[in-house]
């Protein structure tokens, strides 16, 4: 498969499955944002294994063999894509294979006892990222770069408690949960004081990422401050609502996504 066929899967995969990185993204110069694609399309393919219907040592032996394609001839349109973005922009092996850890964390441990723990598994599946797109924005600032990952997974675990609940997993530590006195996962007063808790928790993280736009390139900065502000509209939502995150999935509409790029742009 030609590099430039490779790309434009890569970038088809992004636009479908990842809204807010695709509408961050097409601010980028062309080759930078088939970079950043190529590296969520790879992410992409540990959270479907992970999070897919194969039975347990099936989904681990398919992780690891992710993890060896990253040492190997690339094949596929997505290996393809990376292998050229790793050459080109100098991505790191150490994040790629982090994200690796991390779904195949996802098979062993369904609970986290406190805020440590759980840190440590998002350093793996979202800090990883911020790491591994790093050079891509061209950028030294690791420590802001892995906060905002963890920042933006922060919001993804208060937006997604039933979807992961119902995948057999809670994020939320289990000390918070009994300090706030919460025993099921279902709406109650209880419940909203763990979750307003979890969103200080989030929006401290995202102030101190967000810094990394400091350290970026008007572009890069835009791209960057375009999908975080789609999470904290995200947060947002999820705030108004009560933080009701039983019914349908929060999710942006497209005037309101486009109002957030719109606000970047005269930044």
């Amino acid at each position: 498969m030609s590099t430039t066929a490779a790309y434009d899967e890569v970038l088809r995969i992004t636009r479908r499955e990842a809204k807010n990185f695709a509408y961050g993204i097409m601010v980028l110069p062309r080759p930078k944002r088939q970079a950043i694609a190529a590296i969520y399309a790879f992410a992409r393919q540990v959270d479907d294994i992970a999070d897919g219907t194969l039975p347990a040592d099936s989904k681990r032996a398919a992780l690891e063999e992710l993890r060896s394609s990253l040492d190997a001839e690339p094949r596929d349109a997505v290996f393809v894509a990376l292998a050229d973005a790793r050459e080109r922009f100098g991505i790191p092996r150490e994040p790629l294979a982090a994200l690796v850890d991390g779904g195949l964390q996802d098979l062993d441990q369904e609970t986290y006892a406190d805020f440590a723990e759980l840190r440590s598994y998002c350093e793996k599946v979202a800090g990883a990222v911020g790491l591994a797109c790093l050079p891509v924005y061209g950028s030294g600032d690791t420590e802001r770069a892995e906060t905002l990952g963890i920042a933006l997974q922060l919001i993804n675990i208060i937006r997604d408690v039933h979807e992961d609940r119902q995948l057999g997993r809670v994020y939320l530590p289990q000390d918070e949960l009994t300090a706030f006195g919460v025993n099921r996962l279902e709406p109650s007063p209880e419940f909203r004081e763990l979750m307003a808790f979890q969103a200080e928790r989030a929006r401290a993280h995202l102030a101190e990422g967000m810094k990394l736009l400091d350290s970026l390139d008007r572009r890069s900065a835009l791209c960057v401050g375009t999908f975080a502000g789609l999470y904290e509209a995200t947060l947002d939502r999820i705030e108004a609502n009560d933080y009701d995150v039983f019914g349908e999935k929060t999710r942006l509409s497209t005037p309101r996504k486009l109002a957030v790029v719109a606000r970047g742009l005269l930044r």
